[in-house]
């Protein structure tokens, strides 16, 4: 069999085709305790939110005196002896998945004392405070169904519960106890192999998801207060845009100064869009994962228990909308006031209009008084000029009188005044002719 060239290979076809295999989950078989945690990025984004990531990890590596994987990794597992861990990298938060064996014999309320949590350094759980996003313990057992001691595990009486993935139960409050986790309680029925693993995944990347989910909650609190003070801005400016005159003496002024208010409700939304844009984007996306994870948990109901598909949706479900409701909130404002601008700005180009139209009336008026100056002062410079001209003819009928010839100088100065006044105006036209000729 001849060999494939790996030069032949696209430079992401491994990567791409390793990321289908870069999240795996852990193979569980009852009895055993998970402890999780969900810590998130503190604020920071990108390479440097990653690489306080992989820190941390590689402290808690190092006090076990165990290889930390390298800088560029989303991924990692590795067994301790006492107990496993698992770390996974995302986009805005990291988990913790440690897990150790319980023993058979122990009760379910009492298997949340012996959770994996104590194998971590307190020295470095310090080091996550104000970072903790999602924690929970879970107890995965062995046995059929008994609901008489779950009141002893949960301190809330409304607990969710279903048959899962038909050959399990699930059982939970969604509820932060007293110890700062919350609590599930997985009971293997008779599960396949491998199935204990995906259970638990599944039900913990519900807990996260759903926690990371609701972060946009208060921010859509927030921006709708913001956007209340805008819609109100923005009313009380249509209604000066409605009492507004418009006209060109005083119009224009005022239709600059509602254009200055709105130019700064644009900005103060668009600052609200900027902040607050992905962080609703980021909650659809989370709420998206939780549903399909609760979809691929099977669920049945138990009777009298709601499911923790109605649990959702009577909880997480509205404050979801709220979130999608504030954000498409967003969207119906910015075009609201994108049409009262324009609408501003029509109405400052009318009234441009109007005062233009009064300038070039004026300009208009103004032309006609320089023409009718025009021709007045030609008149007078055709006489000025006709009256120096047979001045000097008469001057020189004189002379010819004098030398002797047979000339009337006041005949012919009479005779020749209309003809000088005529050339002389011809003249004129002729240059004023060529004037406009030049022109063009």
């Amino acid at each position: 069999m001849r060999d494939f060239n790996l030069t032949l290979n696209h430079p992401s076809r491994v990567p791409l085709a390793a990321e289908l295999h870069s999240r795996p989950f852990m193979r569980l078989d009852g009895p055993e305790a998970i402890t999780h945690l969900a810590v998130c990025h503190g604020g920071e984004s990108g390479p440097p939110a990653q690489h306080s990531q992989h820190r941390l990890l590689g402290e808690l590596c190092g006090h076990f005196g165990v290889a930390a994987p390298g800088p560029g990794s989303n991924h990692f597992y590795h067994d301790f002896g006492s107990f496993r861990l698992k770390w996974e990298c995302h986009t805005e938060f990291a988990t913790y998945t440690v897990t150790a064996p319980l023993a058979a014999e122990l009760a379910v309320h009492d298997a949340f004392a012996h959770m994996p949590l104590s194998f971590l350094p307190a020295a470095w759980l310090a080091q996550l405070a104000g970072s903790v996003m999602a924690a929970a313990h879970v107890a995965l057992v062995k046995g059929e169904a008994d609901c008489t001691r779950l009141p002893a595990v949960f301190e809330r009486n409304q607990l969710a519960g279903s048959s899962v993935m038909q050959g399990a139960e699930l059982w939970t409050d969604f509820a932060i106890q007293s110890d700062g986790f919350s609590r599930f309680v997985i009971r293997d029925l008779g599960m396949r192999h491998l199935q204990g693993g995906r259970l638990v995944q599944r039900v913990l990347e519900i807990e996260t998801y759903r926690m990371m989910a609701l972060l946009g909650l208060p921010a859509a609190r927030t921006v709708g207060m913001e956007l209340d003070r805008i819609e109100a801005e923005l009313s009380s400016l249509a209604s000066t845009m409605v009492a507004t005159d418009m006209a060109p003496e005083t119009g224009a002024q005022d239709e600059q100064r509602l254009l200055e208010q709105i130019t700064r409700l644009a900005a103060r939304l668009e600052k609200l869009v900027l902040d607050n844009g992905y962080r609703f984007s980021a909650s659809k996306a989370y709420f998206g994962i939780v549903k399909a994870r609760i979809e691929e948990l099977r669920e049945t109901r138990i009777e009298g228990t709601p499911t923790v598909e109605e649990f959702m949706e009577r909880r997480l479900a509205p404050a979801m909308q709220t979130c999608a409701a504030v954000s498409a909130r967003q969207d119906a404002l910015a075009r609201r006031i994108a049409d009262t601008n324009d609408l501003l700005r029509t109405r400052v180009g009318i009234v441009q209009e109007l005062q233009n139209r009064r300038i070039l009336e004026s300009m208009n008026a103004r032309a006609a008084q320089q023409l009718r100056l025009q021709l007045a002062v030609e008149g007078l410079s055709v006489a000025a000029i006709s009256y120096y001209l047979v001045g000097l003819l008469g001057y020189a009928g004189k002379a010819a009188k004098a030398a002797g010839l047979p000339i009337n100088p006041d005949l012919a100065l009479g005779v020749l005044v209309p003809v000088v006044a005529l050339g002389v105006w011809l003249a004129q036209r002729r240059v004023h002719h060529r004037i406009g000729r030049s022109r063009q």
